[in-house]
């Protein structure tokens, strides 16, 4: 039947390649197919006679149950039960054979208190198009000159602008505290209801009943990470790294919880307005949260078209850099931005 239908569409005029893969064979098994004797498939006749001298007879399986049923081997995995075996002088087959059979009967079950692995869904994706949509927060250890004791840093990021939005240094880390500086930075910014995503990790602060209730009633949408995945809140994790590795970050422990929070306020100040950000196009996050952004780098295009036409040769026919805006940025993506609806919302 195959054969007929190329041959029919041949005749009316397509080739034979694309013909083959509309019924899915290639050209060579079309090829084969016309040189063989008969065209009865023999397959299911070989694989009935074949004969596979190594196999486990079903008695040899009945065994293999038995003896893991036993009192003594009934709690034991196959890995322990195949090596006690062989300080008897017994094989009966390998531990993979085992565990083969073993599942075959039903029998494959994790043992005591073993829970079976759980998979964690990748967190909801959110996609900002305008600042105070979605920020993301997280908490770093800041050293004290007390070994083994740390001044807390709480940070609040928006993720659209790169722009710290709130910032406070603790003793401790407690629910309460979170939820005062979220309350602060929405007042602060005059975040309405049913406006923002608040992203963080699994920490106690981050899901503490306080917490929790402070975002209800502000009307924010919590957002969470997998637990211990860090690269599902990469802004705030991106921003530590960057706060820790700036040349001016103190070489020693900080002397007082004082000296901590004046550090820090000039870093933020230093960051939010002089701080040229890559993932920005090279603009300060707080000229990128006011929208000021727009005019400088068109201002950036218009530069570097007009040095294109004034010495043509350097850019060899290629275009000048591209100074256009990053209009979305997105928070744990899927793999495609065109996710499927029920994996991707848009931050209001």
């Amino acid at each position: 039947m195959a054969i007929e239908l190329i041959d029919e569409a041949v005749q009316a005029g397509a080739r034979e390649m694309p013909a083959c893969e509309v019924l899915g064979v290639t050209s060579r098994t079309l090829r084969r197919w016309r040189a063989a004797e008969s065209l009865m498939d023999r397959r299911a006749a070989a694989a009935a006679s074949r004969t596979y001298p190594q196999a486990l007879s079903v008695a040899d399986r009945e065994r293999i149950v038995a003896v893991c049923n036993e009192p003594q081997y009934q709690s034991l995995p196959p890995s322990q039960i195949v090596p006690r075996l062989a300080d008897r002088g017994q094989y009966l087959a390998s531990e993979s054979t085992f565990y083969r059979v073993l599942r075959e009967y039903g029998q494959v079950n994790r043992r005591g208190h073993a829970q079976p692995p759980r998979v964690v869904p990748k967190p909801r994706a959110w996609v900002a198009r305008a600042p105070n949509r979605i920020w993301s927060w997280d908490i770093t250890f800041m050293p004290s000159t007390v070994r083994g004791a740390f001044y807390r840093l709480y940070l609040i990021v928006d993720v659209y602008s790169r722009m710290i939005v709130g910032w406070e240094i603790h003793h401790d880390e407690l629910a309460s505290h979170a939820s005062d500086l979220i309350e602060r930075a929405c007042l602060r910014h005059g975040v309405r209801r049913n406006q923002l995503v608040l992203h963080s990790d699994n920490g106690s602060p981050m899901k503490g009943a306080t917490m929790l209730a402070t975002l209800q009633r502000l009307g924010i949408m919590p957002s969470f990470s997998r637990p211990s995945v860090s690269d599902d809140n990469p802004y705030s994790e991106s921003l530590f790294r960057t706060l820790k590795y700036t040349p001016a970050y103190p070489s020693k422990p900080f002397v007082s919880i004082d000296a901590a929070r004046l550090w820090v306020q000039r870093f933020v100040t230093w960051y939010n307005t002089e701080h040229r950000h890559s993932g920005i196009q090279f603009v300060t996050p707080a000229e990128r949260h006011s929208g000021q952004d727009r005019a400088i780098l068109a201002r950036r295009h218009v530069t570097y078209e007009a040095a294109k036409r004034a010495r043509p040769e350097r850019w060899k026919g290629r275009d000048t850099r591209d100074w256009s805006r990053r209009e979305e940025v997105w928070l744990n993506p899927p793999k495609e931005h065109d996710g499927s609806p029920e994996n991707l919302r848009l931050a209001a």
